[in-house]
């Protein structure tokens, strides 16, 4: 258990509260309990209600009303007030109070009246519950079931598991069965997300997002350290004929299925096989070996200086942040991803043309499809889109990256913009317009499948998304992933809170309008979620 620190009660208000003009709700006096919750978290939710309107105490008083409390339970809190008060008694959530009430709740009332820009009115679930002591039916009761409630890290305790349960997720995607696929992935980030090893059944009684299929399947493993459909499926010449079409660029699953039913089993039949390709494909096949050779932190790095130097040439003071995989902590990826924002809006829109153009010139370009925005915020609220892809200008790239000078582009700028860690109004609409180029020099060998290896560069699959400054936030928390904690994020958003995210904004459907966010912090503010860095998003 964590020590309760001992602080000195005051009896007035004092501290970093509001003034009398801007404190909107003067019969609402606000502590946020520290304990758990970490400082910087507690910062930035102190000034989230400051700029609300509410008093918030940096001390605990005898003129608080309202204290609010993460992941405690009330025995805790109510330990922690004896601790301060020096054992002086405080009327807790009781009806007959007077001067001396104060309420303990739990932080989704105060999120909840962040949202409502108001103190919601308080409900049992907002009230902190006596917690019995740990135990294993606790631990399991203590698992939510939406990953976006969790922290899953990056390494993990059941490897064995996860990865049996990937490869029956990775077939259900190849042979488009996508509930099958994701019900697989989410059995296999709930196991991710456990703070131990499992060895037996009985730990995972009571768990959620594991069904009868993903029970059978672990309890193989268990048992016997391995699983015969899991093998099958490895072993199937189908799973690795898909496997391997999908692994060339701009060939998904169902264009793979067809080749597959046709016969076309590997890149190597593709190419003897006479098909005519689009553009993306034959760029694909000509640089498929460099194109699935796993693409390290060091590269990634050097690939980000080389953008930086694009951007800066083209639009200074604009900032350039490494996304993705590499964001959460990985130090491999299949490809490389960039958002670029300037702090000025309106100064990005029509920048993706001329960066574009920069690095054809420099001759770093083997392929590019650029789009451009084609957002428009709806006073309505947002349409449902014919897929999860955002509207931002964009370009699907193939870098040449050298290898001689890929260590020299890592050192560090001073004066850079570039961002692999991040510190943690719209655009004009217009009609999306494809640009699809191959670099001249390569053009007359399309289709004709090399690999970099004994060259002095190779290929490396890179995307660069261009975000307006005041939709940055959105954007660079649904292009930090993963894809599944993106998606249920998304899913709690609508099911939990009647709200609609996406790379763009976050819709309040009940309100009926948009809700503003300045840092990925204050986007799982509003959505009621405790915080999450991307560290934890490994789902």
């Amino acid at each position: 258990m964590i020590p309760f620190k001992r602080r000195k009660v005051i009896s007035s208000v004092t501290g970093n509260s509001c003034s009398d003009s801007n404190c909107k709700f003067p019969g609402v006096v606000i502590f946020l309990l520290g304990r758990k919750m970490g400082a910087s978290r507690r910062a930035f939710l102190t000034r989230l209600g400051h700029g609300k309107g509410f008093n918030i105490q940096d001390c605990f008083s005898c003129s608080i009303t309202h204290l609010v409390s993460e992941n405690n339970s009330g025995r805790e809190v109510q330990t922690w007030l004896v601790s301060q008060t020096g054992g002086q008694e405080r009327e807790i959530e009781s009806n007959s109070a007077g001067l001396g009430l104060v309420h303990l709740l739990d932080i989704t009332w105060y999120t909840e009246s962040m949202q409502a820009g108001c103190p919601v009115a308080i409900k049992d679930r907002h009230r902190l519950q006596e917690r019995a002591e740990p135990g294993a039916e606790l631990q399991v009761a203590l698992v939510p079931s939406y990953a976006c409630q969790r922290h899953t890290p990056l390494l993990h305790h059941n490897t064995v598991l996860t990865d049996a349960l990937s490869i029956l997720a990775e077939n259900a995607e190849l042979t488009d069965n996508e509930g099958r696929g994701v019900a697989f992935r989410r059995a296999a980030a709930l196991l991710k997300s456990l703070p131990h090893e499992i060895r037996g059944m009985e730990q995972l009684k009571g768990l959620p997002c594991l069904g009868d299929h993903c029970l059978r399947v672990i309890k193989e493993v268990l048992e016997d350290g391995t699983c015969s459909e899991v093998e099958t499926t490895r072993q199937s010449g189908q799973f690795t004929a898909l496997k391997a079409l999908t692994g060339i660029f701009g060939v998904g699953a169902k264009t793979a299925d067809r080749w597959f039913r046709e016969g076309i089993h590997t890149p190597s039949d593709l190419q003897r096989s006479g098909h005519t390709l689009n553009r993306a494909q034959q760029a694909g096949l000509q640089y498929y070996d460099d194109l699935n050779r796993p693409v390290t932190k060091a590269e990634a790095d050097a690939i980000g200086r080389i953008v930086e130097r694009a951007v800066s040439e083209v639009l200074p003071g604009a900032e350039i942040t490494l996304i993705g995989g590499f964001r959460r902590g990985k130090n491999t990826g299949h490809d490389v991803d960039f958002l670029i924002t300037h702090p000025d809006e309106g100064k990005e829109e029509g920048l993706m043309v001329k960066v574009v153009s920069w690095l054809e010139a420099q001759d770093f370009l083997l392929y590019q499809k650029t789009t451009r925005n084609s957002y428009l915020e709806s006073k309505d609220g947002p349409a449902r889109p014919p897929s999860n892809m955002d509207r931002f200008e964009r370009c699907f790239s193939i870098f040449r990256l050298s290898t001689h000078n890929g260590v020299r582009m890592t050192e560090t700028d001073p004066h850079s913009h570039f961002s692999v860690h991040p510190h943690d109004s719209h655009p004009t609409p217009q009609t999306c317009r494809t640009v699809d180029v191959l670099s001249r020099e390569d053009s007359s060998e399309i289709g004709q499948p090399q690999s970099s290896h004994s060259q002095s560069w190779r290929a490396v699959r890179v995307d660069l998304v261009v975000s307006p400054y005041s939709q940055f936030s959105f954007a660079l928390l649904g292009w930090t992933g993963s894809k599944l904690f993106e998606r249920e994020l998304r899913r709690w958003a609508v099911h939990e809170k009647a709200m609609t995210l996406s790379s763009h904004t976050l819709y309040d459907s009940k309100q009926r309008q948009y809700l503003r966010a300045n840092s990925e912090e204050e986007i799982f503010a509003l959505l009621g979620l405790e915080y999450v860095p991307p560290c934890g998003r490994n789902a």
